[in-house]
């Protein structure tokens, strides 16, 4: 039985991929190997990716001391951290949801997707998995962790436009994460990168990305192909701040001649902004941009 929906098989076929996305999706498992479990004891920072009760897709970023997160079992995620006050996800992940999850390692260019429901535990989250996998280290930007000052606590700024500043800001980005879900509700946190410029500012209200070969299972585009409600997350690495943004995807299939590795394009309409780039609790040293970026 295929793990894969209408939208992923969709463009896995237009991209001559579906075979190779058979072969690859063996790695999808709905239980935490230990070699998962400890990476994920390992992390300071997962990016959540949620409807927020209104049909809007958000990702959110948590950040905590090794530890904060871990598995709690073969099919159980704790994180020991909530969104905080202010944050898009905040009010609907106190509730059971569908969420997907990436903890992404820039220090050692790794990274792991979970996939499943998450129910509020305390003053944190209880993920059951319904998926489990890694990716590949492409397009990753190397980083190391400067500080971590759990005091720190930033008030968000929201709009309906990109301002100056945060125009800059995306079109300075090497890595953005992105939030999706297919019709059932199902959602999922994806992780993009590339060299600075790569996600370009079309207007203060839209966004254009190439997307690069990856894993050939289009689970993000698949889940555009059916539903384009999508977040955006664009980290602030030197405060641990993020812009967050929603809005809709579209793929765009028209033919790419200026670069090889580009597969398609996706442009990105934003509805709202939220800036809480100002301050973070963790903070992250300059980049070792991806060897195999285009």
């Amino acid at each position: 039985m295929t793990p894969f929906h209408v939208g992923e098989r969709t463009v896995q076929e237009r991209m001559g991929q579906a075979d190779i996305a058979g072969r690859v999706s063996r790695m999808i498992r709905r239980d935490i190997p230990a070699v998962a479990a400890s990476f994920l004891a390992e992390q300071s920072m997962v990016v959540l990716g949620a409807d927020d009760g209104t049909g809007r897709m958000w990702a959110s970023q948590l950040s905590g001391p090794p530890g904060f997160l871990r598995a709690a079992g073969a099919e159980t995620v704790l994180i020991y951290a909530r969104p905080q006050v202010g944050d898009p996800l905040r009010e609907s992940l106190g509730h059971t949801a569908g969420v997907g999850l990436i903890a992404l390692q820039p220090q050692r260019r790794r990274r792991m997707r979970i996939n499943g429901t998450t129910t509020p535990e305390g003053d944190g989250l209880r993920i059951v998995t319904d998926q489990v996998y890694s990716n590949c280290p492409k397009y990753i930007s190397r980083r190391q962790i400067r500080s971590y000052d759990p005091q720190v606590v930033a008030e968000p700024r929201r709009a309906s436009v990109l301002d100056a500043q945060q125009r800059s800001a995306i079109a300075a980005a090497d890595t953005f994460f992105l939030a999706t879900a297919d019709t059932e509700g199902n959602a999922d946190a994806s992780h993009r990168g590339g060299n600075p410029g790569f996600l370009q500012v079309l207007s203060p209200t839209r966004l254009r990305w190439p997307d690069y070969r990856g894993n050939s299972m289009f689970m993000t585009l698949g889940n555009i192909a059916v539903n384009p409600r999508c977040g955006i997350l664009v980290p602030n690495w030197a405060t641990g701040g993020s812009l967050q943004l929603t809005g809709t995807a579209e793929l765009v299939w028209a033919p790419q001649t200026d670069d090889a590795g580009v597969q398609c394009s996706i442009e990105f309409t934003v509805t709202e902004v939220v800036d809480t780039s100002a301050a973070g609790p963790l903070r992250w040293g300059p980049a070792e941009l991806s060897p195999v970026n285009p």
